[in-house]
């Protein structure tokens, strides 16, 4: 695995909740920061909340019930390089608040 000083940059497939889905009601721009969780129990507390940004490329935003392919950079921190693989999913939220998805489709250099 490549990291960029502190950030592990991987190229992820992300789908954002609808509103009716519970989602956020209006969409996010590239650079974007929400909290990434790896395990979510089914309590709805996380264990471990990760940060990193979602850049889009050839688009500016993403609005709910979109899908997008993005780059996503983590910062390193704790145990988050075990997670770092191709076919990982994660929940996208705000706060505990769950307004998406992703899947790492490959780990960049």
């Amino acid at each position: 695995m490549t990291t960029h000083g502190d950030l592990i940059v991987v190229k992820a497939h992300i789908t954002m909740k609808s509103t009716a889905e519970g989602g956020r009601k209006h969409g996010f721009i590239s650079g974007y920061r929400p909290n990434h969780f790896f395990d979510m129990p089914e309590t709805g507390s996380a264990a471990n909340s990760y940060i990193g940004d979602i850049l889009f490329e050839g688009k500016e935003h993403i609005e709910p019930g979109e899908s997008a392919i993005v780059t996503v950079r983590f910062m390193v921190a704790g145990n988050i390089s075990r997670y770092m693989r191709p076919g990982q999913k994660w929940f996208i939220n705000e706060s505990l608040h769950n307004i998406g998805y992703g899947e790492i489709l490959e780990i960049l250099s």
